[in-house]
């Protein structure tokens, strides 16, 4: 196996360090995307009940399987715990109606998907819950409930005692809530999975995971393209547009992608882009048989704006009525 291929996590076990992020992918499109994408090569699937396709990626995953492209063992299958399922009593049934829809008996990875505490939404009322507490009322707005992340942890804890996930670990959390969460977990957090691409190389959070054995997943790799069609980002704010990149691509031979995301695997980490092109797809995964330079590495890293494309102190006020920094 190529170096970089996979990364290390806790028990022993290594996570692939290329994945299939299946946030924004339509639902119609989702399953023959994730047997496309196990086709090709990959063995990470990133999913979440707030994407709402969980179903449509189990039916992909269950087709893979059933076409002998891979056997469940191989898979390595993420999903998250949405915000208004925070409460101790609301945890089990939340992985247990994503394992229903994916199809499965187990995550290899099931995280807190963000630091924010949302009242609790039955899910036959509404599921996904979404960040709005009652859409219909007359300004719909998030309804924030006091939740302690010790209580939250708990509970995900029990999960990984049960067998219903393999690892436990946290989403968009900083260093000081992965240092207090450290001080009382029983099990420790496996996987810390955050923003992070040139634009935002969040250095000092990558080196705190390392110190303390926490692998890292990046999410949205590439920076801005998934948020210009949401208007959180304009197409001039792409890393693949920038000189050096292009640069460094045409030295290589490969494509603007191929060096940001290669950028991303060779410092250590996991990445997970999103594609809906499945022409997009061996060329995400296509990064082992190039190595950037240390020159190049540090050229890159030297791009950083700490520019935070998804950013709830953001976008939960504009769009969702509630102001709700978790960053500072």
């Amino acid at each position: 196996m190529s170096d970089f291929e996979t990364i290390p996590v806790a028990q022993g076990d290594h996570m692939p360090s290329v994945g299939l992020g299946l946030w924004k992918i339509d639902n119609d499109a989702t399953a023959d995307m994730v047997v496309a994408a196990i086709e090709a090569g990959y063995r990470h699937l990133d999913a979440a009940c707030d994407y709402g396709n969980e179903r449509e990626a189990g039916r992909g995953i269950r087709i893979a399987i059933e076409r002998g492209l891979c056997t469940r063992e191989e898979l390595w299958v993420t999903s998250k715990l949405w915000n208004t399922f925070h409460r101790r009593q609301h945890v089990r049934p939340a992985i247990e109606r994503s394992l229903a829809d994916l199809g499965l008996d187990y995550l290899d990875l099931y995280l807190i998907h963000f630091p924010i505490h949302l009242q609790y939404v039955a899910p036959e009322d509404r599921y996904p819950p979404g960040w709005i507490f009652d859409p219909s009322a007359e300004q719909p707005r998030m309804e924030i409930e006091a939740v302690p992340l010790a209580e939250t942890w708990g509970a995900m804890e029990a999960l990984h005692t049960a067998g219903l996930a393999k690892h436990i670990g946290v989403s968009n959390f900083c260093c000081a809530l992965l240092r207090d969460l450290l001080s009382y977990a029983s099990v420790r957090p496996s996987v810390l999975q955050v923003e992070s691409h040139p634009y935002l190389v969040q250095e000092k959070l990558l080196r705190y995971c390392q110190q303390e054995q926490i692998a890292y997943t990046a999410f949205s790799p590439l920076g801005a393209g998934s948020y210009v069609p949401l208007g959180m980002a304009q197409s001039s704010d792409s890393i693949l547009e920038h000189a050096l990149v292009k640069q460094i691509a045409a030295q290589h031979g490969r494509s603007p992608a191929q060096v940001v995301l290669r950028w991303g695997v060779q410092r250590g980490t996991a990445v997970i882009p999103k594609t809906s092109r499945p022409e997009r797809l061996k060329e995400n995964i296509d990064l082992f048989h190039f190595t950037l330079s240390d020159a190049q590495m540090n050229q890159i890293a030297a791009l950083d704006q700490h520019r935070r494309f998804n950013d709830p102190g953001v976008f939960c006020e504009q769009a969702f009525g509630t102001f709700y920094p978790i960053y500072e």
